[in-house]
């Protein structure tokens, strides 16, 4: 059985920084793409960051790049996202999702979701 939990969300100034945790189990890294998506009130879901262990691909939407970054344990089966420079647009429920094969951004292509973390960016 696959399950992600997601950590580390909270109430962080504008400019400050956050890391959330997605401790997964049920899944082998290099077989799965996994990605950070957020879904704000009003807005579409989002993919965020995602990676393929299996060869080392990772994804970044515009609105993040050069400010998050998408580490991972591989020996604790945990994937971070490091947010950096956060943005009030930068708050939302922040979630962990999983998919076996390659790399894909379409939160529509992940079968696996954590229950999410909320991240709320003060101005």
């Amino acid at each position: 059985e696959v399950q992600l939990v997601e950590s580390g969300g909270g109430l962080v100034q504008a400019g400050g920084s956050l890391r959330l945790s997605c401790a997964a189990s049920g899944v082998t890294f290099d077989d799965y793409a996994i990605g950070w998506f957020r879904l704000a009130p009003g807005k579409e879901r989002e993919g965020v960051s995602c990676i393929s262990s299996s060869d080392g691909s990772t994804y970044y939407a515009d609105s993040v790049k050069g400010r998050f970054t998408i580490p991972s344990d591989n020996a604790k089966n945990t994937l971070y996202l490091q947010m950096n420079s956060l943005k009030p647009e930068d708050a939302a429920v922040y979630y962990c999702a999983a998919n076996p094969g390659p790399l894909t951004t379409g939160w529509g292509d992940y079968d696996y979701w954590g229950q999410g973390t909320q991240v709320t960016v003060s101005s």
